[in-house]
């Protein structure tokens, strides 16, 4: 996947979106210019709308365009095949610690999971477990940042943006096609 790394919110870049559907709900695309800026799951396209005009205000729906669709649809295949690399332009914003975080998650291997804290230790900031916990939590881009893969030291399943429900499906998927 293409990315283009921003610090700051990015808050004055025009974005457009569309909602499509996945078989794990509702999915809100949104992109800027130079890639995907968000990817949210969820079973209220209404709530996933209400929840980018509140971050975004100046969004703009994309009623119909064919580029933007097959954007749309590529992002939908990603859900449903979630351990495939499909390309998609990310325009990633956070800070210079989250894109770390966001970067090592995206090494980990489709169907593999890592624990918050050793993804610390692979970083070199053992003791920022937290810290790592909350970059995976900042995460906009559903699966194509693929936070899902993170669990805790024992092996459960914690928080997920999204849905922890829809984290053992996507997870389940990753291993399903390995």
């Amino acid at each position: 996947m293409a990315f283009s790394q921003h610090s700051g919110s990015g808050a004055d870049s025009p974005i457009r979106f569309a909602v499509g559907t996945s078989s794990l709900g509702a999915v809100l695309v949104a992109a800027s210019p130079e890639g995907l800026r968000v990817i949210s799951l969820g079973d209220d396209p209404g709530r996933l709308v209400q929840e980018l005009r509140q971050r975004f205000p100046k969004a703009e729906r994309v009623d119909y365009d064919p580029d933007f669709g097959q954007l749309v649809a590529q992002v939908v295949r990603l859900i449903e095949a979630p351990a495939e690399n499909f390309g998609l332009p990310l325009d990633l914003q956070g800070t210079p610690f989250q894109r770390r975080v966001w970067q090592a998650l995206r090494d980990i291997p489709a169907g593999d999971t890592v624990s918050y804290s050793e993804l610390a230790r692979r970083l070199g900031v053992p003791k920022s477990i937290r810290a790592v916990a909350g970059a995976c939590a900042a995460n906009r881009l559903a699966v194509a940042v693929p936070c899902h893969r993170a669990i805790r030291s024992d092996g459960t399943l914690s928080g997920y943006r999204w849905g922890v429900e829809r984290k053992i499906e996507l997870l389940k998927r990753e291993k399903n096609r390995v």
